[in-house]
């Protein structure tokens, strides 16, 4: 079992573990205890009511936070030569093409934090799945990254779109924000990512879908969120 620090277990004793809170007194709760030396981030955790064990349970989806934090993902592009410019002026950071996916196979290089790509190029990244798949970068339909709409895709990204899905123990994990953030700001990316993720509720899940919420900072433990 994991020893936690004393800082930690201060705050654990500080909080009230058999409350639930509207997400906004959580969220303010979570500000309110004593920080760590950087700018923490604010996770919130959703315990779902499916069998993650059924491919037609699976709860997958994308959102595009209100407020956008942290650092700007790198984006690259995969096109077909006669859409280069196009993926530049969209925004793209790397462009690739048909005559510079070999290299990028035979360097394994990655240098980008989201891959992209138009339908027509898909047939020629089979050899980078190795590589990009473990990673979470292959370009997929499930998260929104094969597009026909350059600039809007990557305009969506750079504003702070992530894409979540379950895990093997049935729960979603989101990360809404900073602690240094306003209690209206870090509101605003919960709410839209509690609604992202109810619409994402999969046909197959029957009963109750959401049954708790925990909302939590870095280095604070959880506190209970009321699931509307």
């Amino acid at each position: 079992m994991p020893k936690h620090s004393t800082r930690f277990s201060d705050l654990k004793q500080s909080v009230d573990k058999t409350t639930v809170f509207p997400a906004n007194e959580a969220i303010e709760t979570i500000k309110n205890l004593k920080s760590a030396k950087f700018d923490e981030t604010v996770e919130v955790h959703f315990r779902l009511g499916i069998n993650p064990k059924k491919g037609d349970q699976q709860v997958r989806g994308t959102v595009v936070l209100p407020i956008s934090f942290g650092e700007t993902k790198k984006i690259a592009a995969f096109v077909p030569e006669n859409k280069e410019k196009e993926a530049k002026e969209a925004g793209a950071d790397i462009v690739y093409t048909e005559s510079t996916i070999g290299a990028l196979q035979k360097s394994g290089k990655i240098d980008f934090d989201i891959a992209i790509a138009v339908p027509e190029i898909m047939k020629l990244l089979a050899p980078l799945a190795r590589f990009l798949g473990p990673k979470g970068l292959m370009p997929s339909p499930k998260n929104e990254t094969i597009t026909t709409n350059l600039k809007k895709t990557i305009e969506e990204l750079k504003k702070g779109k992530v894409a979540f899905k379950n895990d093997d123990t049935a729960n979603v994990h989101l990360s809404i924000g900073k602690k240094s953030m306003a209690t209206e700001q870090l509101m605003k990316n919960y709410e839209s990512v509690f609604d992202a993720l109810t619409k994402a509720k999969p046909e197959g899940s029957k009963g109750v879908y959401i049954k708790n919420i925990t909302i939590c900072s870095t280095m604070s433990p959880g506190i209970k969120v009321a699931v509307k």
